[in-house]
């Protein structure tokens, strides 16, 4: 399985123009540790690569190399390198439970409680009774946050110093917990009571003369966020300050943990996951290895409420029987107003939901957007339905032998029923996630299939409607 998935890895580019090739890593990588080459050589030869593509080499290699790579690495080494694996467990598996314990403990906790939730619960509780108590506490501190709370994705790798040492006292501290902590770019000072004071940047102090006091490096308006805070309510503000790391406090006001910038980007990629899900109508991502139940109760729900709202969709164009028995032409273009009105009210959901995202957004803000968004459909409706007028009308006038007066009012019925139908649907687009974010559902949920669903009911309606006003009632148009 190994060899095959390297064929990939290996294969040539097709392009023979190519001059410039980027360097392959993880080819070089698995030629390397397959070869022959002496311990003290592949040692070496490891430090000039990424933990990164190192771990990315994992997957083709066979596991007896691969335990090769993990006694050459050493443990401080594997457990950098397994923080970049997105299934760890797997491979800690292939150790044993003292050297997989070792790895867990060089690991910064919150990837030590990721991989440890892959791990079945009776491994797991062994591996934690073989760590040491620092680690088992900082395990237990993460595990004690609900998943939807920061302090659940929080590490406790960070540096701290107390206000009142002098700039060679901090720099001593510093280096001290640089040993076992490596996130120093921002390090973090607490007050005589332990609680949270403010923070140095690391170049700030590097710099400083002996004879500066360490308060004047001190920022005092340092961003920080609770444990308990929900990561949707706060990740924008994170993402805002753009800070390497972000100071995590308790109830007590002390630092117990940072979120860093990865932290920030993994949670940002997991909720444009979920929210892709949802837009799909799902309850959640669709995973390649989940088995058929999980699958159908992740989607079965939404298809059950998509089936009734079809249902009454269905049922309204029944109650515009008496409009398709006199003008069966129209039935043509139904699916015509259908799409195209799901298609902008989906364009108009994306718009929204994305601009939902800033928590700031005032009242104001969200009538200008409703505005602009009825404007838009409304745009597009006028010309596409002008488009359509004149196509369908050449097209029933010419290829379905009608007459011209008969031909452009079937058609302008439809351009009409168009431009009404994506203005309404731009609307609906609109208002609706703004309705579910405001009664504090995820407006991604009013998406996907239910917009189009609720849209198709707004088509149907106009469009039957504006036949049976137009053709029946005023032109008195039938056949």
């Amino acid at each position: 399985m190994a060899d095959e998935k390297m064929k990939d890895v290996l294969k040539e580019p097709n392009n023979k123009e190519e001059i410039y090739k980027e360097p392959n890593y993880i080819e070089e990588l698995v030629t390397l540790i397959n070869s022959e080459e002496g311990e003290a050589v592949l040692i070496e030869s490891l430090d000039d690569y990424h933990d990164k593509d190192i771990a990315a080499a994992l997957e083709y290699l066979d596991e007896t190399h691969r335990k090769k790579l993990y006694r050459v690495l050493g443990v401080e080494r594997t457990s950098e390198v397994f923080a970049y694996l997105d299934n760890a467990a797997s491979y800690l598996q292939e150790l044993g439970l003292e050297d997989a314990a070792d790895i867990l403990e060089s690991m910064d906790a919150d990837d030590a409680v990721d991989t440890l939730e892959d791990v079945d619960q009776d491994v797991r509780e062994k591996l934690i009774e073989l760590m040491d108590e620092e680690s088992k506490e900082d395990i237990k501190l993460i595990n004690s946050y609900d998943d939807d709370e920061v302090g659940s994705i929080m590490t406790t790798n960070f540096v701290e110093i107390s206000r009142m040492l002098t700039i060679k006292q901090a720099m001593k501290s510093m280096i001290s917990q640089a040993e076992e902590n490596d996130n120093i770019t921002t390090i973090y000072v607490k007050d005589d009571d332990e609680t949270f004071y403010g923070a140095i940047d690391l170049k700030d102090l590097i710099v400083a003369r002996d004879y500066v006091e360490l308060e004047s490096l001190i920022s005092h308006s340092y961003p920080y966020v609770r444990a308990t805070e929900n990561i949707t309510d706060c990740i924008e503000r994170l993402k805002d300050y753009a800070e390497d790391s972000i100071p995590v406090l308790d109830e007590a006001h002390k630092v117990i943990g940072v979120v860093t910038a990865q932290d920030i980007v993994e949670v940002v990629d997991n909720e444009m996951g979920e929210d892709y899900a949802k837009l799909a109508g799902l309850t959640s991502e669709a995973d390649l290895e989940e088995s058929l139940l999980t699958s159908l109760k992740k989607r079965m729900p939404w298809l059950i409420i998509l089936l009734v709202l079809g249902m009454v969709v269905s049922s309204v164009v029944g109650l515009f029987e008496g409009v398709v028995s006199q003008i069966a032409l129209v039935v043509c273009f139904q699916s015509l107003i259908l799409d195209m009105a799901g298609n902008v009210g989906t364009q108009s959901l994306a718009v929204t939901i994305r601009v939902l995202m800033d928590e700031n957004l005032k009242a104001g803000q969200k009538l200008k957007l409703v505005w602009k968004e009825i404007r838009v459909g409304l745009t597009n409706g006028l010309l596409l339905g002008a488009l359509s007028f004149v196509c369908i009308g050449l097209y029933i006038l010419l290829l379905k032998d009608k007459p011209a007066h008969y031909a452009f009012a079937i058609s302008g019925c439809v351009g009409i029923a168009l431009m009404v139908a994506m203005m309404i649907s731009s609307f609906v687009g609109t208002i609706v996630p703004m309705f579910f974010h405001k009664i504090k559902i995820d407006p991604a949920v009013a998406s996907g299939p239910l917009i189009t669903t609720v849209n198709d009911l707004v088509a149907v309606v106009t469009y039957y409607g504006m036949a049976w006003i137009l053709l029946i009632d005023m032109l008195h148009i039938t056949g």
